[in-house]
This record gives structure tokens, sequence and C-alpha cells, in this order.
């Protein structure tokens, strides 16, 4: 079977569907929720389903104002459906995210053809797929792989807009309906990011057309006034809902998630210009080998629709988040589509430059980066576990052994000259890796899911209908989604009441809080009973812990 006809017709989207399986399922029902995001957006869904209120967003007793409703959602229909309910594992609420990400893949495969032809846009398709920010966000249960599809859709139907009005003519009704359709979606599941981006991709356009000669006619082609009329239809229900409900959702999205994002590093997650420049050989690889080939031949053929309207997506929107004080590695996931599409037409139109490329000494430095960034993820697992247990099992060796495979086969494509080779030859490997990874490595390193393990432990000594967990020291969302939504989160003092209140509860305590909730249990005469203690590492805040289960023993005499 030759490449072609690999791209060519319904073959081409199963081919992408089963990598995509492929890559986003292994290990999703197996290693725990993470902290502290996914925890925070599983828990607000299970809430929904328990109360049946699907406007307000809470965690426990506060409103979570940070995003909108939409992702929820589709979390809370993964739940009441194939996942069981309020009561359903982690696995169902990333579901959106796993077939969010597979719906991506196509997405950039159906919408890119028509302006890089099919080779490219299955090229690209695969380079985005596999890379490994995606497919991290495929795994966890939060807005990103479902909002990347978004965006494709977006800008890939404003790229044929693009296209139509470079040809002189005007785009369908339906293709315009579609982008807004996708914006008010995007709007739904993220607020203001694809807006964002839509913008600075179509000024870029407007201000280079305008420098180059070259007429678009694309203000015309959106049909902004249906269009704006169809993206309020889809966003604002909610919005005017949860604000007639007496939530102050958007004045505490706005000064409590995204001003403090703009003016500031948001709970210490800040970085200085340049932070995803850095990142993108990890964040991107293995496509990233091709991506710096991607950015000049896109340079030299920028009058171009296909590529001038990828650069307009890539650059002003990636200059701004590194501007941006605060900087989280998934922030320019939305940006990868227009990435990927520019290495994968290095790797076709620009083959013979690219062969000839190859040879020179910057390609060559460029692979030893490339090789360097694979064996710092190859070594993740063993160092994870030696971090977090002082120790490595045998499971955090095997993705390490396959990491070594996808180096060989990108390798191997450099050294022939063969830029298909480099896509394609390292998938196989990165579908081991990655399985490897989820489904085996990170699942047996206990040490690095404190929460989990206090699950089993609560469950074992806790009697059914047993009164809520109180916790002192140790107040991560894995806990709360671990245990239930009532967990009270309280300090030594408070556990200790709890236990003097509730008969038969029991109290979690970290170890740096135990002198405070003996001291505590002493004023109110009781004594507590150590059942099982929990050790490992509070990943979001880099510290070991050690977590003790308490339930009241006699009274002091």
């Amino acid at each position: 079977m030759t490449f072609d006809s690999l791209t060519d017709g319904p073959r081409a989207y199963l081919i992408l569907a089963l990598l995509a399986l492929a890559l986003y399922l292994p290990g999703i029902n197996v290693f725990p929720v993470t902290d502290r995001d996914e925890a925070r957006f599983a828990q607000a869904t299970r809430q929904m389903v328990e109360s049946g209120d699907y406007i307000n967003i809470r965690f426990q007793d506060s409103p979570r104002n940070k995003k909108p409703a939409g992702i929820h959602w589709l979390q809370a229909g993964a739940v009441l459906g194939p996942g069981g309910g309020d009561t359903a594992p982690i696995w169902p609420y990333r579901l959106p995210s796993a077939l969010g990400a597979m719906a991506a893949v196509l997405a950039l495969f159906a919408l890119a053809r028509p302006a890089f032809g099919r080779q490219v846009a299955f090229l690209g398709a695969v380079i985005l797929g596999s890379a490994i920010l995606t497919v991290v966000e495929a795994h966890i249960a939060k807005t990103d792989a479902f909002l990347l599809f978004s965006v494709i859709v977006a800008q890939g139907a404003l790229m044929g807009i693009y296209r139509s009005g470079r040809a002189g003519a005007r785009a369908s009704p339906a293709r315009a309906m579609v982008f807004w359709g996708a914006l008010g979606t995007a709007i739904l599941i993220k607020g203001p990011v694809l807006p964002f981006i839509v913008a600075l991709t179509l000024a870029a356009l407007a201000i280079a057309d305008r420098w180059a000669g070259i007429r678009a006619n694309l203000w015309a082609g959106l049909r902004p006034l249906p269009g704006l009329a169809l993206a309020a239809a889809i966003a604002a229900p909610w919005y005017i809902a949860v604000t007639l409900g007496g939530s102050d959702f958007v004045f505490g999205a706005v000064t409590e998630d995204l001003l403090p994002k703009l003016l500031g590093a948001q709970e210490s997650h800040g970085g200085p210009p340049g932070t995803y420049l850095a990142l993108a050989p990890i964040t991107f690889w293995p496509g990233v080998l091709l991506l710096p080939f991607g950015l000049i031949w896109a340079w030299r053929n920028r009058r171009d629709p296909g590529p001038r309207f990828c650069l307009a997506w890539l650059i002003p929107a990636w200059l701004a988040f590194e501007l941006i004080p605060t900087k989280l590695a998934h922030y320019v996931l939305p940006l990868y589509p227009a990435a990927a599409l520019l290495a994968a037409t290095a790797a076709v139109d620009g083959r013979d430059w690219l062969a000839a490329a190859l040879d020179r000494w910057p390609a060559r430095a460029w692979l030893a980066l490339w090789c360097l960034a694979g064996l710092a993820l190859a070594a993740l697992a063993p160092a994870a576990a030696y971090f977090a247990a002082g120790a490595i099992p045998p499971l955090a060796w095997a993705p390490a052994a396959a990491g070594g495979l996808v180096l060989v086969a990108g390798v191997a494509g450099h050294i022939r000259h063969d830029a298909r080779l480099m896509v394609l030859g390292p998938v196989p490997a990165m579908i081991l890796f990655l399985g490897l990874t989820f489904a085996a490595a990170l699942p047996a390193i206990p040490e690095l899911w404190p929460s989990a393990g206090v699950r089993a432990l609560v469950e074992a000594h806790r009697p059914p209908g047993g009164a809520p967990v109180a916790a002192a020291g140790f107040h991560e969302p894995s806990l709360v989604f671990a245990l239930g939504t009532e967990t009270l989160l309280t300090q030594a003092g408070g556990a200790a009441r709890h236990l003097a209140q509730r008969p038969g509860a029991l109290a979690l305590i970290e170890a740096r809080r135990e002198a405070k909730f003996r001291a505590a249990l002493r004023r109110l005469g009781l004594t507590a009973v150590a059942l099982g203690t929990v050790r490992g590492v509070n990943v979001a805040k880099g510290k070991a812990v050690s977590l003790t289960l308490y339930r009241a023993g006699p009274a002091r005499p």
C-alpha cells in the first residue's frame, strides 16, 4: 500500500481515527485523577450531576468562576451515559477530552485538504495527533482537548473563506456558519480564547495582505450579522441564565481568572518570554523535528494562501502568549494545528529542498536537540518513580525502552532524508511509549497518587453511609473527588472537633499537623486511634506528604 493510497478517501479517516484511539484511550481508566485542574473540573461536574443544577458551577460550597459550563455538560453526559452516575470513577469525565482530541485530528485532515492537499493534511493530522501535549490533554478531564477541536473547525472554516476571497469569490453561507458555530461553542467551552486567536489571525492577514497588495474580501465572506447571531444563540443562553440566577460568574471570571493571568503569574505559573519556545521541543515532540523547516518553507512561500494563513494563525498569537505573564504549557495548544500543517508542508511540498537542508550542520544540531528531548521524555517515568518513591519499579522502564524506538525511527528518517519516514516512522513506537506510560508506568507509582491511597484506606475503615472525612494539612482537589463532595477540608482543631461531634467519624491528618491535632484532642478530652498511613508526594506542591487516618478512641479519664 502506497502513501498516496493511505491518504485517499474513507481509508484516511479510518486510519487517523484508529491512531487517535490507540494514542488517547490507553490508561484513561487506570491512572488516578490528577491535581489540580482535572480534579476541580471533574468534581464540579460531579456536583452538577449530584444536585441537578447544570447552570451554576461549584467546587464544594464555593462558586467556581473559572471556565464556562460547556465542558461540564459534556462530562456530565458521559457520566450519566456510560459512566454510571455521580459515583462514577474518573474515566468517563475524561471521555470528552479523548473524543475531542480525536475529532480535532479528523477535522484538521478534512479542513486542511482543500488548501494543502491530501498528503500534507494527513501528515499534519498525524503530527498534531501524536504530539506529547495533545496526548496528555486527551488523557485528562479539562477543557483544552475539546477546545482544540473547536479551534480547528473555526480556523479551518476561516481558512476556506480566506482562500475564496483571495480567488475573488464569496464563500458559501454554510462555511461561514460553521465558523461562527465553532466560535460560539469555543466561547461556551473556554470563554475568550478562540475569539482572541481569531482576532489576531484576521489582523495579521489584513496587515500582511495590505502590504503585499493582496485583496481577500474576507469580511463579506464571514457574513457577520447572521454569524454573530448564531454564535450568540449557542453561547449566550448559559451566560444569561447564570447571571439571572444571581451568580457573579462573568465578573468573577474576569477578576479572578482572566485579569490575574494577564497582569501577573497566577498561582506561581510564571515564566519569561520565550518559555513556550523553550518547551516546544518537549510539548510538540516528535513532530517538532520538522517544525523549523516548515517555518522556513512557509515563509519562502508566504504568498500562497495556505501557508500565509497558518503563519497568521501561529505567529501573532504565539508572541501574545509569550508576553502574558502566566505560563502554562497547554495555553499554546490551539496554535499547534498551524505548526503541524507547516511542518507537513515542508515534508511534502518542500521535499527536495528539505533533503538538501538535512545535510547541513544546523539540521544535524536540531536532530541532536530533538534526541535530547526524546531522552528526557523517555526518562520521565523512571525519574518520577525515583523522586516519589526512591526506587524505580520495573514497569517504569518499559516506556523508556519504547521511547528509544521513537528516537531510532526519527534518526533513521533523517539519515535517509525521508521526511515522511520522519513523521510516520515514530508513530508505532509512540503508541507503545505513551500507552505504557499512561496504562502501566504511572499507575505503578502509588506515591504519585496519595489521594487514591487515602481512598482505599478510608473504604477499608468507613462503614457505608458513614460521616464525611475531615482532612487537615492536605487539601488537594483530588482528595475531594476521591472521598466525596462532603469531605471537610479544615485545620487540625476542626478535625479534632469533627471526631468529637460525629461518632465513628474519620480524620486525615498530614504529619506536619500532628502536634496541633493531638493538642486539640487533649483539650477536648479525646484520644485517637491511627488506622493507617499513606505516604507519597503532593505533585502540585512538589513536597512529600505523610497522611494518617484516625478514628476517635476512648475518652481520656
